[in-house]
């Protein structure tokens, strides 16, 4: 059917050495967990011996992502050793900055687009589903950002003097936000959720993945979920209205008893592949707008503080959309045969996984389908201290590496 591009990426996030349980998060550290949940490093002689699956090597970056360039690599090896080739040709992508944005790839997209193209891409990144069964996830949500602004006194005021007097821009603000989404999580913006359909296919597809709802409101510590979609997966499917964090004019350590001069909420929003960036970002600019606000791209001047009872300013970001391939697309359709075949059983299909990854770009400007081929275990630490790859993971990887490179795609 056609040839690849396998994408990887070599880079790893900041890290601060002191909250790390190992002398050097850069020097892999081969560990097993005891009764009590404790992690303890043992030698790497214990490899040559049986080996415990569940044992895990301790590193910055160990599964994000270097974990899956050696599974691919181990794989190669494999075939090479045993006098097999792969069922096509292979073209492979390193990139060295996708924890900052992947900007030196995708500024390379328009002079060595002929070098990129391939048939298909498949992304070998992320982690599997929570129950470690091999997994292929069809896309991932988008991302875009604004920041709603609301104003008191043009500067901060004492809370005694002016204090029942000078409207605190908080409370303007709340008002806002809370008109935004009600109690049970659902954006109340008009058309927020426009096209957004499941077939009962795709809604079999999402019910098939075993994730449990218990189990998840159980280590979130959570009492109840929102009632975006009937489910976890189901709920990935919809875009996102989440503030991120709260600001106002004071922003010194400690508190003071002041009104604040202005308050601002920092909005992110994860976007499916019915939501365009732009136009989401226009229907919340739309919703001030039906509050009554004058709506500014910019600070206010004097004189429209002064006139307006209501105004806020608004800023956006640039964002990135989402991309998906479809379930039963024959790429995808290829790689469910291959690793069924390896594996005795159906790999977990996720329609869309939650997070955004930077290349989504180059998945856009190439036109190819793309599917994410996550190996590592879910539960591995990525971007915090103590990230991890479990050896199981490691072993599986390999495995589906030569499944996927045994097939005729």
């Amino acid at each position: 059917m056609g040839n690849p591009i396998f994408y990887f990426h070599l880079d790893g996030q900041p890290v601060d050495p002191e909250a790390w349980d190992q002398e050097d998060p850069f020097t892999p550290v081969l560990k097993k967990q005891t009764e009590n949940g404790d992690w303890n490093t043992i030698g790497w002689e214990h490899l040559n011996d049986e080996i415990n699956e569940e044992w895990r090597i301790f590193a910055r970056a160990a599964a994000d992502d270097k974990a899956p360039i050696v599974m691919f690599l181990s794989a190669l090896e494999l075939m090479k050793v045993n006098h097999q080739k792969p069922k096509f040709n292979i073209k492979i992508i390193f990139d060295l900055e996708e924890e900052y944005g992947s900007n030196g790839f995708l500024s390379t997209l328009e002079k060595y687009k002929e070098n990129y193209q391939a048939d298909y891409m498949i992304i070998m990144d992320g982690p599997a589903h929570s129950s470690n069964q091999p997994t292929l996830t069809f896309g991932c949500r988008g991302i875009a950002t604004c920041s709603i602004t609301t104003y008191g006194s043009k500067l901060p005021q004492h809370s005694g003097h002016y204090g029942n007097y000078v409207p605190n821009p908080v409370f303007g603000l709340s008002r806002i936000l809370a008109s935004m989404k009600d109690e049970n999580g659902l954006v109340l913006i008009k058309n927020y959720y426009q096209g957004i359909n499941f077939s009962d296919d795709t809604l079999e597809t999402l019910n098939l993945v075993p994730d449990n709802k218990i189990s998840i409101n159980k280590g979130l510590l959570i009492h109840k979920e929102e009632n975006v979609g009937s489910n976890y997966q189901e709920a990935l499917q919809y875009p996102t209205l989440n503030i991120r964090q709260i600001e106002t004019s004071w922003k010194g350590k400690g508190l003071k008893t002041v009104i604040p001069e202005y308050a601002t909420a920092h909005i992110d929003v994860r976007l499916v592949v019915e939501t365009d960036k732009i136009k989401q970002l226009d229907k919340i600019q739309k919703h001030l707008q039906s509050l009554g606000y004058l709506v500014l791209d910019r600070d206010p001047t004097d004189k429209e503080r002064f006139n307006n009872k209501k105004i806020v300013k608004f800023k956006r970001n640039r964002g990135v959309n989402a991309f998906r391939t479809e379930l039963d697309s024959p790429f995808g359709e290829a790689l469910r045969a291959a690793l069924t075949k390896t594996f005795g059983k159906t790999p977990v299909s996720i329609r869309t996984m939650g997070g955004t990854v930077p290349i989504i770009p180059a998945i856009n400007k190439l036109n190819i389908p793309a599917i994410i081929v996550p190996m590592v275990n879910m539960d591995n630490n990525q971007h915090s201290p103590n990230e991890n790859i479990r050896i199981g993971n490691i072993r599986q990887g390999i495995q589906m590496c030569l499944a996927i490179l045994n097939t005729s795609l």
